[in-house]
């Protein structure tokens, strides 16, 4: 395989007509070795368009789903950010990337090691990747400029708001239930003031710690 010619395809053929066209994220789509971040045994599948195979059930996100996430944060270079459900790390590498800092949170001891070996293979300094329960945030450590779902939750945690800066703090995530999710932007406006914008419709896999409630039928 051509990896360059790869990611070059991967770049003009799935992300950017999925309009991601923010030119610093592309170019640190053309930079970061996306390859890397990739089990051996599915390294093949590290630029096609669809989730990739992680340890213990889990999946990357596919490739124009994590650009448009990243777009759509927002992400400055002063800012805090906080993100749920790690995987393989390559969310939190491209976050830390644009951010001051990054703490990733993952219930996974696996995926907890996968990424923290892939972030320090990258060199990246400024992202910490803990094993917590993502669901309950990190009040300690509140507030957060950027919360970053790495995958789906049926309906937003109230906890997880409540850690964002207020004025300005957003909150990125993909929210639903099969077959009929979407991403949303949630930026806090004040106290108890937050205001959601619908950014596109996708599905990905639900995260841990948000599966939905067992609902009872007669």
């Amino acid at each position: 395989m051509n990896v360059e010619q790869a990611r070059f395809n991967m770049i003009e053929q799935q992300i950017r007509p999925w309009d991601v066209l923010d030119a610093g994220v592309l170019s640190l789509l053309a930079t970061l070795k996306r390859e890397e971040f990739v089990p051996a045994a599915y390294r093949a599948l590290a630029f096609v368009d669809a989730e990739v195979p992680l340890p213990e059930g889990q999946c990357m996100l596919a490739p124009k789903v994590e650009a448009r996430l990243l777009q759509e944060a927002q992400v400055l270079r002063h800012e805090r950010v906080l993100e749920v459900g790690t995987g393989s790390g390559f969310m939190a590498a491209l976050l830390a990337h644009r951010a001051q800092s990054v703490i990733s949170l993952e219930l996974r001891p696996a995926l907890v090691q996968l990424a923290q070996d892939n972030l320090r293979r990258a060199a990246i300094s400024n992202a910490s990747v803990r094993q917590a329960d993502g669901a309950a945030g990190l009040a300690a450590e509140a507030p957060f400029d950027v919360i970053v779902l790495s995958g789906s939750v049926e309906v937003l945690p109230q906890a997880l708001l409540d850690q964002l800066r207020v004025n300005g703090g957003r909150l990125i995530g993909i929210v639903g239930t099969e077959p009929v999710m979407r991403a949303v932007r949630v930026t806090r406006l004040g106290e108890t003031s937050f205001q959601t914008v619908e950014l596109f419709d996708t599905v990905a896999g639900r995260l841990q710690g948000f599966e939905a409630p067992t609902r009872f039928t007669f």
